[in-house]
C-alpha cells in the first residue's frame, strides 16, 4: 500500500509543478492557491509512504516520478524539446527509480 501512496504523492507532484507556470510569478490568486495546496498534498503523500518506505528510497522514487512527469508534460504541452541527452535522461531515472523499488 505504501508504493501506491508513494506513486500517488509523485503524481501530484507532477501536476504541482505544472501548476508553478500559470501562477505568474505568484501574482494570480487561484493559481498560486492550487498550486500551494498540491505541494501540501504531495509532501503528505509522501510523509505517508515514508512510514514503512526507507526515506531514501521514497524520496529517490517520489522525485524520479516527479521529473519524468515534468519532462514529458513539457514536451507534450508545452513542445519542449526531446533530445537524445533528454530522453537518456529520461531512461536513467527511470531504471533509477525502477532499481530502487526492486531493491528497497
Amino acid at each position: 500500500m505504501s508504493w501506491l501512496v508513494l506513486v500517488a504523492a509523485g503524481l501530484v507532484e507532477v501536476a504541482w509543478a505544472q501548476s508553478i507556470k500559470p501562477t505568474e510569478n505568484f501574482t494570480r490568486l487561484w493559481p498560486t492557491v492550487l498550486c500551494f495546496v498540491l505541494a501540501a498534498a504531495a509532501v503528505y503523500l509522501l510523509s505517508l509512504a515514508m512510514r514503512t518506505l526507507p526515506v531514501g528510497t521514497a524520496y529517490a522514487v517520489f522525485t524520479g516520478i516527479g521529473a519524468v512527469g515534468a519532462i514529458v508534460l513539457g514536451v507534450l504541452l508545452y513542445r519542449d524539446p526531446l533530445t537524445w541527452g533528454r530522453f537518456a535522461a529520461l531512461a536513467l531515472i527511470v531504471g533509477g527509480v525502477v532499481l530502487a523499488r526492486v531493491t528497497a
